[in-house]
């Protein structure tokens, strides 16, 4: 049965910025790079520490996320931290703006959202250990 999440695709608008903002700024690592000629778009595999990946791909004129962030289907991407101070700093240094931190209300975990280069809602969680 499911073992876990594997992969998550995001579709950009420009591969370049869309790259630079998921590498240098979230630090993910480059697994594979592929120009895909007959779909004149890139596909590049990104992977964080724990494993976890995107798929990044590029193609000419994608459609607009219909509403941000409560249109049907995916709402958000959440990234666990373990200060979220310190990578709010990081995000800002790029600057990449993001919301004032919160509190979950259930979980009492600090949280905050942002966005990449197309307006993609990402989430900071700070998950602490108690």
């Amino acid at each position: 049965m499911l073992k876990g999440i594997h992969h998550i695709a995001i579709i950009c608008t420009n591969y370049q910025i869309s790259k630079t903002f998921y590498t240098e700024v979230l630090g993910f690592e480059i697994l594979a790079e592929n120009y895909r000629e007959q779909r004149g778009s890139y596909k590049l595999d990104l992977s964080l520490p724990d494993g976890r990946q995107i798929e990044l791909f590029s193609f000419p004129n994608p459609p607009k996320r219909p509403s941000r962030p409560e249109a049907a289907g995916l709402r958000h991407l959440a990234f666990q931290v373990d200060d979220i101070d310190l990578v709010i700093a990081h995000l800002n240094a790029h600057n990449v703006i993001t919301e004032p931190v919160r509190v979950d209300e259930y979980t009492h975990q600090r949280f905050t959202f942002f966005q990449d280069p197309d307006g993609l809602p990402l989430e900071l969680y700070e998950v602490k250990v108690q």
